[in-house]
């Protein structure tokens, strides 16, 4: 539920703040150009802005409904010309005045941006951005594997306005199978501000996850640990170390609500936003999520997904300044996991 602004307070404080935007290219693979049937050419003046800019960003800038690394796919393939002259290195910069044109072939990505019906949980909206309560199953962006059915062909659908923000909107994610709370942005200004806020540490999300396990150490609990890939399984995160592995610092604070000789019930403040920085912090303590199966988490009868709900959600309004917070209840599946471990979710 949303709390009026104006019983908001004041202050929210950055420490619960998140700032990953969770957005990749690598979502964003185009097809084979011989398998590809029809084609669009659009053209682009290269503004006074956009003098000594990659050639790759202008495009961005342009066409922002596909990803960079589509568009810097299309220049390798030559489709990319400048006054006339093909271009295919994306570091090129223009020259205000330049006349850029680039012949579009669909993708999968592309033709994923489809608006498709469907009933979304809208706890706040206003005329520049909305708050939505994501379903746990609900997943967020078009990638491979999940070319439509997502969050961003709902707000396609829900909104006209949605076409014209790159992604609808959308300024970070929550993992398919994680509930709870997500602000969009519905204009592009909006967009640039959230995603500012975001890197600023300046968006609080806080998260309540059920563990295996009972809590061990103090009740509250701090886990500084660099996150990357982990190298015996891609497909997974796990806590590096930095001087022999690629990955980025990472802190979440961690704080156990009630305990039980099966598992507890911890709240969890991100100060960074690393991909499945709950779950890999969660598991780098002994505390694998119920239903984690991506980190060993067992599930339980009555909750087979991952036992994670973004629950609150707090930032200052980019357009009107004003201090907004909101709360979203724990979902069921959750509460009934609960209550078989004879834990209570209401808390303080």
């Amino acid at each position: 539920m949303s709390l009026p602004a104006s019983s908001a307070p004041a202050n929210i404080p950055s420490s619960g703040a998140s700032g990953d935007l969770d957005i990749s290219d690598e979502d964003a693979l185009g097809l084979p150009a011989d398998s590809l049937e029809a084609s669009e050419l659009r053209s682009i003046t290269a503004s006074l802005g956009q003098h000594g800019v990659r050639i790759d960003k202008v495009l961005v800038d342009a066409i922002p409904e596909f990803s960079r690394s589509y568009l810097q796919q299309l220049l390798a393939q030559g489709l990319v010309r400048i006054n006339g002259a093909q271009v295919q290195k994306p570091a090129l910069r223009v020259q205000a005045g330049d006349q850029v044109s680039i012949e579009l072939r669909p993708t999968l990505q592309s033709q994923a941006f489809r608006p498709e019906p469907m009933a979304l949980d809208v706890v706040y909206e206003d005329e520049h951005l909305l708050v939505i309560h994501k379903p746990a199953g609900l997943v967020v962006h078009p990638a491979p594997g999940n070319w439509s059915g997502t969050l961003l062909n709902g707000l396609l659908a829900r909104d006209p306005k949605a076409a014209l923000v790159p992604r609808a909107g959308i300024v970070h994610r929550l993992d398919k199978d994680t509930s709870g709370l997500m602000v969009v942005a519905r204009e592009r200004s909006i967009m640039d501000a959230l995603v500012n806020l975001i890197a600023q540490r300046q968006v609080s999300r806080q998260y309540l996850a059920l563990a295996h396990k009972p809590w061990s150490g103090p009740a509250q609990r701090t886990v500084q640990a660099p996150i990357g890939r982990d190298p015996r399984q891609r497909l997974r995160m796990a806590v590096v170390d930095l001087a022999t592995q690629a990955g980025k610092e990472a802190r979440t604070d961690f704080e156990c609500l009630e305990s039980s000789a099966q598992g507890c019930w911890v709240r969890c403040t991100l100060h960074t936003g690393r991909t499945h920085q709950i779950r890999v912090h969660m598991a780098s303590i002994g505390h694998t999520l119920v239903g984690d199966a991506l980190y060993g988490g067992p599930a339980l009868p009555c909750l087979e997904r991952q036992a994670l709900h973004a629950y609150r959600l707090a930032f200052i309004h980019p357009a009107t300044q004003a201090p907004l917070i909101f709360e979203a209840p724990v979902p069921p599946d959750i509460q009934q996991a609960l209550a078989h471990w004879g834990l209570r979710y209401n808390f303080s």
